[in-house]
């Protein structure tokens, strides 16, 4: 795929649902169960952070093998991102169910309506061997904002909650805002966690 210079390596789209069902919105946290059982034995039972689950080795998101690999060889072997982006997309879907965005139970292997896009580095020409090592500290002012974000998402879930519930319709303003902070996290996780750039990530919801 062909990216712009104005994209950034990281990109999360999720479609808009036109009605969403009262009854699934109601028990979403019981339907969700058997999909977070899987993620719980997929992520060797280490739980999410921001976006997915960040072990140094075993199951989630593969950090630590990645940076020695480009620290050391400047190589990000492709069958560890592939890992990793089918991962982030897994967990981003499971997200987007609990967090009411769709009703399309979450896939382990299908994109439904969840789109997420993560560019494979060329790790000798795009990435500093180095700078894996202190990007988590230049995530600081990051991870301040997402905190807030997270707590003003935690709201407009409960306001979309109700709003479902008596219209079966989530309030626009509210689903751009979670999908934006969504984006927003990834593009963190994708720059201190994922490794796949050195680009920093942008203070913007878009």
């Amino acid at each position: 795929m062909i990216r712009t210079s104005a994209e950034y390596s990281a990109r999360l789209e999720i479609d808009y649902p036109e009605r969403l069902g009262r009854l699934t919105t109601l028990f979403r946290m019981i339907w969700a169960i058997p999909i977070l059982v899987v993620m719980i034995v997929v992520s060797a039972g280490i739980p999410s952070s921001v976006m997915a689950a960040i072990p140094l080795t075993g199951g989630g998101v593969l950090f630590g093998g990645p940076l020695l690999m480009i620290l050391f060889r400047q190589k990000y072997p492709s069958w560890w991102f592939d890992w990793n982006l089918e991962f982030t997309r897994l967990s981003t879907r499971v997200q987007a169910y609990l967090l009411l965005l769709t009703d399309q139970y979450p896939s382990t292997d299908e994109v439904q309506s969840v789109h997420l896009i993560l560019d494979y580095p060329n790790v000798e020409q795009d990435l500093n061997r180095w700078l894996p090592l202190v990007k988590w500290v230049l995530l600081i002012p990051h991870y301040l904002v997402l905190v807030v974000l997270g707590f003003i998402a935690v709201f407009g879930v409960i306001i979309a909650w109700f709003a479902i519930l008596f219209t079966g319709v989530y309030p626009r303003w509210i689903f751009d805002f979670i999908v934006g902070s969504g984006r927003w996290a990834l593009r963190a996780y994708a720059y201190g966690f994922l490794l796949i750039t050195d680009k920093y990530p942008p203070f913007s919801l878009k």
